[in-house]
């Protein structure tokens, strides 16, 4: 006779164990429905961008395993590599984005998601990662900090938070084609905030006497 009270128990824990193992590297994606808030501030539109700054690397989100000296993962049977460096990096692809399900829940990094800030998620970029996403269908772009690891979909590059999505004209469709390019905190300067060159006014050569001979 079988057991099936045994063979019931043995599933639940295999489906606990799967669950903790998925949590331990970053949150899985669309675990429960996700979507907006039921109350969007009235100047969303005006959230201001992310600001590069110079900051070290996140304790956490960027090493793992038990010496915490593993620079890869693993999610779903895929395993990823963490960058060593994030300068140069620009890569095209889907973009999707998070809401209420993650609000409030910690990110990779530790920090609280808050779907109210300009923030993004990247599988392998090192954290934090400042960037300018692009949105190649209708050209609108902000700059976000990467603080967060995902998705975890293979046909998508990045997440982004509810109002960087809203800021990108995304909301409705869910995904959007998009480009990211790092920024560099050192030189965020002229990326962002070009300034017009300085115009220089050329000093006058002094006039010189030439002295006549006899």
């Amino acid at each position: 006779m079988i057991n099936y009270s045994r063979g019931w128990k043995i599933a639940v824990l295999v489906l606990f164990a799967t669950t903790l193992t998925l949590s331990g590297c970053g949150k899985p994606r669309r675990v429960s429905r996700d979507g907006p808030p039921k109350h969007v501030p009235a100047n969303l539109l005006k959230t201001p961008d992310a600001v590069p700054k110079i900051e070290p690397l996140s304790r956490y989100g960027n090493r793992f395993g038990k010496n915490g000296k593993s620079n890869s993962y693993v999610v779903m049977n895929r395993r990823y590599h963490v960058m060593s460096t994030s300068r140069g990096y620009r890569a095209r692809g889907k973009a999707s984005w998070y809401g209420t399900s993650f609000h409030g829940r910690k990110t990779s990094t530790g920090e609280r998601y808050n779907m109210f800030a300009m923030t993004a998620a990247h599988p392998t970029l090192p954290l934090p990662t400042y960037a300018r996403v692009t949105n190649l269908e209708n050209g609108k772009s902000v700059v976000v900090k990467f603080n967060d690891r995902g998705p975890f979909h293979r046909d998508r590059l990045i997440d982004l938070s509810y109002v960087a999505a809203a800021k990108l004209g995304i909301l409705g469709r869910g995904t959007g084609h998009v480009e990211v390019v790092s920024i560099d905190p050192r030189d965020h300067g002229r990326h962002i905030h070009p300034q017009k060159p300085s115009i220089a006014t050329a000093k006058k050569p002094k006039k010189t006497t030439r002295r006549k001979n006899g």
